[in-house]
């Protein structure tokens, strides 16, 4: 838009100095002004398409995290927290808009394959077996293919929840990815959910303080999380909540 403005205030100069010499100079400027003026309507139609398509795919997003909190609330909540410290720890790798809102829709989204997933197997108070530990981890799948039906950019999203717990050592689900493999935003959630689901009542156990959370998640930097993301992490729970 700004690219416009300027020819456009460009070529009005043109034909001013044009007009001041020959009253019907302008004409002479008159098919490009008609073909910038065109350009510039495009161009606006374009960006408020742009607008409306992510808008409705916030809409849609937001819509499936109401659903995963319908199906349970534990998990719903969970997710909006998830969110609002992804997002800060997103800001504090200095992600750019496009991966920030990526960041977004992938932290409020990263448990929706858990509505496919039994509530017995979800709301446990003890410890899983094996088998149920096994169907607990094909939530990631669950939520990539849940995801890919919608399609456009939240399929894109999919692909990001797949790896949302992939490890930095390579001993993650559910594709053994490492380090740089995994997606940044998928290592930034992965982290963000671990203290998160650390500083929060479950059923099996009560909540950590944010102090133990945040030192458990620095002794495992290198292991299950990007020593990175970690010193992002680090960053913001100290300068929000420990200091």
């Amino acid at each position: 838009v700004w690219l416009v403005d300027a020819a456009l205030s460009s070529v009005g100069l043109a034909v001013a100095f044009a007009s001041a010499q020959d009253p019907y100079g302008f004409l002479l400027a008159m098919p490009l002004i008609i073909l910038l003026s065109v350009f510039a309507r495009e161009r606006r139609l374009h960006i408020d398409n742009a607008l409306e398509l992510s808008a409705a795919y916030r809409g849609t997003a937001f819509l499936l995290g109401d659903v995963v909190e319908a199906d349970d609330a534990y998990t719903g909540s969970h997710s909006r927290d998830v969110v609002e410290l992804s997002l800060a720890v997103a800001d504090e790798l200095g992600l750019d808009a496009r991966e920030r809102r990526a960041a977004e829709f992938v932290a409020l989204l990263h448990d929706v394959g858990k509505v496919r997933i039994p509530k017995e197997i979800i709301n446990k108070p003890g410890a899983l077996t094996d088998e149920e530990r096994a169907i607990i981890n094909t939530h990631t799948i669950e939520g990539e293919h849940m995801l890919k039906k919608v399609g456009g950019l939240l399929g894109q999203v999919g692909a990001i929840v797949r790896s949302c717990h992939e490890r930095w050592d390579g001993g993650g689900y559910p594709d053994g990815l490492a380090g740089e493999d995994i997606p940044l935003i998928a290592r930034i959630v992965s982290c963000c959910d671990a203290f998160n689901a650390m500083t929060t009542d479950r059923p099996y156990r009560a909540a950590m303080p944010p102090d133990e959370a945040l030192a458990e998640v620095e002794r495992n930097s290198g292991g299950q999380f990007d020593p990175a993301v970690v010193r992002a992490l680090d960053a913001v729970v100290r300068r929000g909540e420990l200091a």
